[in-house]
């Protein structure tokens, strides 16, 4: 399990690297500009869910303290959810790089944040929410 629980982040790496070390690069708005880029770590998380899939369900639909606590005792559901944390991180990361290209907040603000990110996205997000008032979009908003 822990080649998969590795996998999951060596998966979004890449994608973490081109928007916080090449932001500018043109390949880079390209590619991150598909939120599949997502896919190859949610196909780890899949791989983990299917053979744990109705002890999962019952704790999304029925959560309880005790309940979730007793599911991640197995390293794969640790991973599993480790997985969908890399997954929803790397989604929020991507939409800050998109907004921030867009709204031209230089890469020496961003690189530090979008790293921040990476870490505690519960902090990143919400700075990255405050800051970017501050910026006016340098374009129309896409449809």
């Amino acid at each position: 399990m822990g080649t998969m629980f590795d996998l999951a982040f060596w998966l979004a790496a890449p994608f973490w690297a081109l928007m916080i070390l090449a932001p500018k690069w043109s390949w880079t708005r390209r590619i991150v500009a598909s939120p599949w880029i997502v896919a190859p770590t949610l196909a780890v998380w899949a791989v983990l869910a299917v053979p744990r899939f109705p002890e999962l369900w019952v704790e999304v639909t029925r959560p309880s303290l005790a309940g979730f606590a007793a599911f991640l005792r197995d390293d794969g559901a640790v991973a599993l959810i480790w997985a969908q944390v890399i997954a929803w991180d790397l989604f929020i990361g991507r939409w800050m790089y998109l907004e921030s290209r867009r709204r031209d907040i230089h890469p020496l603000i961003m690189g530090p944040l979008l790293v921040f990110t990476i870490l505690l996205s519960p902090i990143g997000f919400p700075v990255f929410l405050a800051l970017r008032n501050r910026f006016p979009t340098r374009e129309p908003a896409a449809a």
